[in-house]
């Protein structure tokens, strides 16, 4: 729709500080096919105020200029993933929140339409370089969180977090051995197998539960604590 402002009248002058400031109150949005139907809303409407200021323009189209980026902003949304890759391995999901998170505080009032576009473009550029890939995220942070005794379910829930997809989750998981996983868990907390000194009902109690919350379930944590040293030993050896 087209339309038009017509401005009451023009207030100018210095405030309390020194600064001069001027405005032009809007009285009322006039369709721009009463403006031009010979009405005399225009020609009555000049005679009493001092000015009139006709603005047209699209809804859509006047929207749409304002939220798209400027070319530099899009060369610093790139900029921005390239430095961020360059660091650490991200997901899809982090980038977006990073350059997202960096774009409002770097650009005033920005607008969350332009914000998207910022993020979708650090993104396209990441993958474009073959710096973002879901799934090789998913893959290496699984291994590397199972080296670390993370259970199945809490790298799960970790990667979820990341945004990672469901059916990439699922297939990064094939790898990834939860007894493996347990006995590494328990060698850190120094349970089970890799106690100092004989433990009491209190103590496995404790080793259960610490297993447990940390995702592994109850028959695999009583075997992990129940399991002897060499056992243990066995299942930490390398593959041949």
């Amino acid at each position: 729709m087209q339309f038009c402002f017509l401005y009451g009248a023009l207030r100018a002058g210095f405030d309390q500080k020194g600064k001069f400031s001027f405005e032009l109150s809007p009285i009322l949005p006039v369709g721009l096919a009463r403006l031009t139907s010979g009405t005399g809303l225009v020609s009555w409407w000049a005679e009493k105020t001092t000015g009139l200021d006709c603005l047209m323009m699209d809804d859509d189209e006047s929207r749409e200029q304002n939220t798209q980026p400027t070319p530099r902003m899009l060369a610093w949304a790139r900029n921005s993933a390239a430095y961020r890759l360059a660091r650490r391995m991200m997901s899809r999901q982090e980038l977006m929140q990073a350059v997202s998170r960096k774009a409002r505080q770097k650009y005033e009032d920005i607008a969350p339409e332009t914000v998207e576009i910022l993020a979708q473009e650090a993104v396209r550029f990441g993958e474009t370089m073959g710096a973002i890939d879901d799934q090789a995220y998913a893959d290496v942070k699984s291994q590397s969180a199972a080296r670390n005794g993370k259970s199945r379910r809490a790298i799960a829930q970790t990667l979820a977090r990341k945004g990672i997809e469901k059916e990439l989750v699922t297939a990064a998981l094939e790898e990834v051995d939860d007894v493996l996983a347990a006995v590494r868990f328990a060698r850190k907390r120094g349970y089970g197998p890799f106690r100092r000194k004989e433990a009491d009902q209190r103590q496995l109690t404790r080793e259960l539960s610490s297993l447990a919350r940390n995702g592994f379930g109850f028959a695999l944590a009583q075997r992990v604590v129940e399991m002897d040293q060499q056992e243990a030993e066995d299942l930490l050896l390398p593959p041949l």
